[in-house]
């Protein structure tokens, strides 16, 4: 199964070989007679599924930041109330002892540890973000007692930043296109 870089390579030269017949097609073109070559419906499909071009046997998949948290329930409160995200998973060892905590939103994971070893207090966390005027606006209708971020325009991006009660920051970043 090739990747998608080297189907982009095979549309390239099939455009190239059809150019010297004459033959003149788009790149979008090409790219469809690719993907139905490949057994795909169109490109799109194809687009999906293909795996990305790898240096070497290694693919990183996601990043998950670990933040450090001190009361749950004010991480609830902050996390979940707040930001709207959903816990997926809660872990103790026993009754009593530190809680490990995943919640999730959106495709964003992150994990809060009340754990000393997993995390700094005071860390940030940077996420690529879609919607970030959406965003903004359902956060700024909670009126959320300990924070009113606002979007700041910076030149990688319009950034929201979030400050939740344990001094570790979330930075959501829309690209600008």
């Amino acid at each position: 199964m090739p990747t998608i870089d080297q189907a982009k390579s095979m549309a390239k030269r099939l455009r190239s070989a059809l150019a010297t017949k004459e033959i003149d097609v788009s790149h979008a073109t090409s790219l469809e007679l690719v993907a139905v070559e490949l057994g795909y419906r169109d490109w799109n499909t194809a687009s999906a599924v293909l795996e990305p071009e790898r240096l070497g046997p290694v693919l990183f998949e996601q990043a998950i930041p670990i933040l450090r948290i001190f009361d749950v329930p004010k991480a609830r409160e902050f996390y979940c109330g707040f930001l709207g995200f959903g816990v997926t998973m809660e872990h103790r060892h026993e009754p009593g002892l530190p809680l490990y905590m995943a919640i999730e939103r959106a495709g964003l994971e992150l994990h809060l540890s009340e754990h000393h070893g997993d995390a700094s207090p005071g860390s940030t966390a940077f996420v690529w973000t879609r919607g970030i005027q959406a965003y903004h606006a359902e956060l700024t209708g909670k009126a959320y007692g300990y924070g009113r971020p606002a979007i700041e325009r910076l030149p990688w991006g319009d950034q929201l930043q979030v400050h939740d009660p344990f001094g570790n920051r979330v930075r959501f970043c829309e690209r600008r296109t």
